[in-house]
């Protein structure tokens, strides 16, 4: 089924992303997909434990009068990344996981 790392590790950043959009409890998450409660918490520590992304303070000069914040990520290579409001938590780790494994 899952044979190679990266099929196991996308398996599980799958289901994490899941369990959070839920809204759910873990433990109830996996009684009800048949998954070891322990089996997903090693997993989310293991993915969480990656290289943490670099974030760097943007100047909101020029958007102070706006009544929408957003933010603003700037990567090292320079590229900007603009995350509305409203984006939701499991979205951003998994834009933060594509950028965790990029490098």
């Amino acid at each position: 089924m899952l044979k190679t790392r990266e099929g196991r590790r996308e398996f599980w950043r799958q289901l994490i992303a899941q369990q959070e959009q839920s809204g759910l409890p873990v433990r109830a998450f996996c009684q009800q997909r048949g998954s070891s409660e322990h089996s997903f918490y090693q997993w989310r520590r293991r993915l969480t434990a990656q290289l943490p992304v670099k974030f760097a303070l943007v100047d909101t000069h020029g958007t102070a009068h706006s009544n929408v914040s957003t933010l603003e990520l700037i990567l090292v290579s320079g590229e900007r990344l603009r995350i509305a409001p409203g984006f939701d938590a499991a979205s951003m780790r998994a834009v933060l996981d594509v950028l965790r494994e990029s490098r």
